[in-house]
């Protein structure tokens, strides 16, 4: 084989790996299903074995774009713009990459948590299959070509999360459900008719064939059609001011679930902002918005991050305070800025995943996540500590991390493009930094450095009460409820407190004592004993085991992603450079479209 046909041979080889992170996890869902709820160390070992293969294709598909150029496949052979295709550039295959390693560590923390599927809350094989189509929409939207394959990418992604938010059926998570499925199902009509405008005016709905046929409409029109899709894409990537469903959406589902949610799914709407203005849509005509639109971001979530009392609440706040500096970038539509931008969305990806997976931890020791009840986490957990610790200081941008790095060449680059608007922002982007150290300060003295509680030393099974259930209501000053109410046992909970394998005893477990009636509807009443404490399990609440000693598998998941993040401020200059040339591929617009329309 000569040396000039073997990059060829490597790029058609890549080529046809593309569909590969779509297929795969639609494939092992499918089998999943089949199976059902028996063989769960096979159902994990699919899950895990799928996911490991996703990662290590998107590797190659990374390696294959940087060196040779856009990869593309058509479906079924057909070019568009009858057929679907399929691309994998710098840009889309970066966020395969950090994606697939993500998912993959929170699934290993999930078998941790007892979220297999023979949890009593979850008794059929859903939480599985739910998951791999999850990660099989994330994947089809990083790769679609043509914006139909996009909402459909979208709509993918979205019936997993309708499952995965409400799993358990507590009545918090179905309330968070019911609204986030609403809004989602809003931006979902709203991204329909923004495609079909799209096909009406240019007659293709393939990306790239849009910037020629888009560039000869009138200049309203074209406008029109970049405001309805920042719309969509703003909803789903929750920015101010379309984000005030995220902070009571996310913190009531599982942790693993939150967590991916809120490091990967917001970035899907990102990830879209960026394709759409890079490809489509070139320049600043609208910059001006959309560095408003990153201002009132980045300070409205911080200052709602500030007043927060629960770590959820709190770090959900910061998602979407912290969704401006990439908005930022976009809106700068520099190439230092795009590449900021891209550097930041991988870096927040990992970090934020890590902080909700640190924050199951903490509700695992401590059977809560609200500050004013925690307390001394470094003593009675210095691993959890250390854990929490280092990925707080990476958001708030503490140097050397890569948080402050992804800050700073954001900065930087506003200040080199100048003008009143960008060094507001730039100022604001600095004010959110300090505050959000500020925040994440707090919330680390209030859980982990001032003096622990005597509840906080006792382990077993404690109760996440639902609204109007709260410990001051039972009147008896125990910090408990009545006793009397139906299990709730889930899988944010249901495992033991030492390896979270779902029978719903913690170390030195509680005393439960069955009942023979429910406000006359059966036997099937439960009651919970923790540390003299009486704590109710009602259908609105969620049974936590707590537990001295952590699982290995959700511990082990959690460093792992530390490290990934770490990995970043090791690796910053080839990160750099890798992001540095996707900017410049999607700046120039010409890789892509001569990659795609060759045939």
């Amino acid at each position: 084989m000569s040396g000039g046909a073997q990059p060829s041979d490597a790029a058609a080889f890549a080529s046809a790996l593309v569909p590969l992170p779509v297929i795969l996890p639609l494939c092992a869902a499918g089998l999943k299903l089949a199976i059902g709820a028996r063989l769960g160390r096979v159902q994990r070992f699919i899950s895990a074995a799928v996911l490991l293969t996703v990662l290590i294709v998107s590797l190659v598909l990374l390696i294959a774009a940087d060196r040779h150029g856009p990869q593309v496949m058509y479906a079924g052979g057909w070019p568009p713009p009858v057929g679907i295709v399929l691309v994998a550039d710098r840009l889309s295959a970066l966020m395969l990459v950090i994606s697939s390693a993500v998912t993959l560590c929170v699934l290993i923390y999930s078998v941790g948590q007892g979220m297999a599927d023979n949890d009593e809350a979850t008794p059929l094989s859903v939480f599985h299959p739910s998951y791999l189509v999850l990660v099989a929409g994330v994947s089809d939207t990083f790769l679609a070509g043509d914006l139909f394959n996009l909402y459909v990418g979208f709509e993918i992604m979205l019936t997993a999360s309708y499952v995965l938010l409400t799993i358990g059926g507590t009545i918090a998570r179905i309330r968070a459900g019911a609204t986030y499925a609403v809004v989602s199902l809003l931006s979902s009509v709203l991204f329909m008719a923004a495609v079909g405008m799209v096909y009406a005016a240019t007659g293709t709905v393939t990306m790239a064939e849009l910037p020629a046929r888009l560039d000869e409409l009138p200049q309203g029109v074209g406008s029109v059609i970049q405001i309805a899709l920042l719309g969509v894409f703003g909803i789903k990537a929750a920015v101010f001011p379309l984000a005030a469903w995220l902070p009571d959406s996310y913190p009531t589902a599982p942790a693993p679930v939150t967590a991916v949610f809120a490091g990967l799914l917001t970035k899907v709407g990102v990830y879209a902002i960026l394709r759409t203005q890079t490809l489509l849509f070139p320049g600043d005509r609208i910059g001006d918005v959309l560095m408003a639109v990153a201002l009132l971001s980045l300070i409205v979530g911080i200052l709602g991050a500030v007043a927060q009392t629960d770590l959820k609440r709190l770090l959900s706040f910061t998602l979407v305070s912290h969704m401006g500096y990439m908005v930022f970038g976009i809106a700068l539509a520099s190439h230092d800025g795009i590449a900021g931008a891209v550097f930041y969305v991988a870096h927040h990806i990992t970090v934020q995943t890590t902080l909700f997976l640190v924050a199951g931890l903490v509700e695992r020791r401590s059977g809560t996540t609200d500050l004013q009840s925690l307390g001394g986490l470094a003593t009675l957990s210095p691993l959890l500590a250390v854990i929490f610790f280092i990925p707080a200081m990476n958001l708030a941008g503490i140097p050397p991390l890569s948080g402050f790095l992804g800050k700073l060449g954001l900065l930087r680059a506003g200040v080199d493009e100048g003008g009143v608007l960008t060094y507001v922002l730039v100022a604001g982007g600095t004010v959110t930094s300090l505050l959000t150290l500020y925040a994440l300060v707090k919330a680390w003295n209030l859980a982990f450095w001032r003096a622990a509680t005597p509840e906080m030393c006792a382990v077993g099974t404690v109760l996440d009460t639902a609204e109007g259930d709260s410990p001051e209501e039972d009147g008896d000053g125990d910090g408990g409820g009545d006793g009397d109410g139906a299990v709730g046992g889930g899988s944010g909970g249901g495992g033991t407190a030492d390896d979270g394998s779902g029978t719903g005893r913690g170390s030195g477990g509680p005393a439960e004592t069955p009942a023979t009636d429910w406000d006359g509807v059966g036997p099937g009443r439960k009651e919970t004993v923790l540390a003299g404490r009486r704590v109710t399990a009602t259908f609105g609440g969620q049974e936590i085991t707590t537990s001295s000693t952590l699982p290995t598998s959700m511990t082990g998941a959690t460093i792992g992603l530390v490290v990934f993040g770490i990995a970043f401020t090791v690796l910053a200059g080839p990160l750099f450079g890798l992001t540095d040339r996707a900017a410049g591929e999607l700046i120039a617009r010409t890789p892509y479209v001569e990659a795609v329309m060759k045939s």
